[in-house]
């Protein structure tokens, strides 16, 4: 029995059937749509494949909450809950402890882009300095998706939020750029979108040892103002034109881009979201954006190739 079944009966609680078949257990209060409901599910079955045990560090976000009300829980791995601006420190402290007790498994910090953009940068950075053995993924929904929709630093030019009401005027930061000049062994995008692209840098990124990041798009039907049955159509259409890349860049030095844009207009990305208004945007700089983007990769995928 575990410490916490114990901790529960001695509170008067039942006993609660545990079972670890799924990171991600069915019956979640998550929101329809969610992408990071759907990025779990799909890190718990690239675990399942490649044999690997993992504990997780959540701080404060969607993730947080998708566990429930004690004593139950939707995860079904140790999970350790920190505050917003921690989560890569608890985690180095975890694999520490791992390490100490000969145990194996991946330590994962699961975060959304508030407790990794803005206000868990300062342990973000320290730790890929340090080169700690962990995998951190940013599931990025772009928004402060648990706490009524403030804009964070990822949040894209023109979005409109409960704290940009007119449309956020800033560009959304370049994260990827920024964990890659810390020169950490793997830094790589993904989309669920792309399932089997998924899988291949889950795999990728359990072989390899020292820091790795992880950054998910990860579509949000109450923040981004769209449709539950359209978020993996909408992230499929930021990849194929070109709004949202996918690479992966190794030791900070050689990069590999995964997919081509296939010319397909970004106007209808903003136009099934109502945090755009489409006639405020400027659709002709956000394709030459893309392009340029797009452009500057090709030229580093192929003077530092992986």
């Amino acid at each position: 029995m575990s410490a916490v079944t114990e901790g529960a009966l001695a509170a008067g609680f039942p006993s609660i059937p545990c079972s670890e078949e799924c990171l991600l257990r069915p019956g979640n209060t998550n929101c329809g749509g969610c992408g990071m409901s759907i990025g779990l599910t799909m890190l718990g079955r690239a675990l399942e494949e490649a044999g690997e045990a993992c504990m997780m560090a959540i701080p404060a976000c969607c993730g947080a909450v998708t566990a429930g009300a004690f004593p139950t829980t939707s995860y079904g791995v140790p999970v350790v809950n920190t505050t917003f601006a921690s989560s890569a420190a608890v985690a180095s402290g975890l694999a520490a402890i791992r390490d100490l007790n000969g145990e194996s498994g991946q330590v994962v910090c699961w975060a959304g882009d508030g407790g990794t953009y803005d206000i868990g940068m300062a342990t973000l950075s320290a730790a890929a300095e340090r080169d700690e053995d962990i995998l951190y993924i940013c599931y990025d929904n772009e928004i402060y998706g648990n706490t009524g929709g403030q804009r964070s630093s990822a949040t894209p030019a023109g979005a409109r939020t409960t704290t940009t009401p007119s449309g956020k005027r800033e560009g959304k930061k370049d994260i990827v750029g920024i964990m890659a000049a810390h020169g950490i062994p793997y830094t790589a995008t993904l989309s669920i979108a792309h399932p089997e692209d998924f899988r291949e840098k889950l795999l990728r990124a359990f072989g390899i040892r020292g820091m790795r990041f992880l950054l998910i798009h990860s579509p949000c039907p109450t923040g981004w103002k769209s449709e539950p049955g359209d978020s993996v159509a909408l992230v499929r259409l930021a990849v194929r034109s070109g709004l949202f890349p996918l690479l992966e860049v190794f030791d900070g030095e050689r990069w590999r881009l995964n997919a081509e844009p296939d010319g397909s207009d970004p106007a209808e990305y903003f136009r099934r979201q109502r945090r755009f208004r489409p006639d405020e945007l400027d659709l002709d700089a956000i394709r030459a954006a893309c392009r340029a983007r797009h452009e500057r990769l090709r030229t580093l995928a192929a003077t530092f190739p992986a």
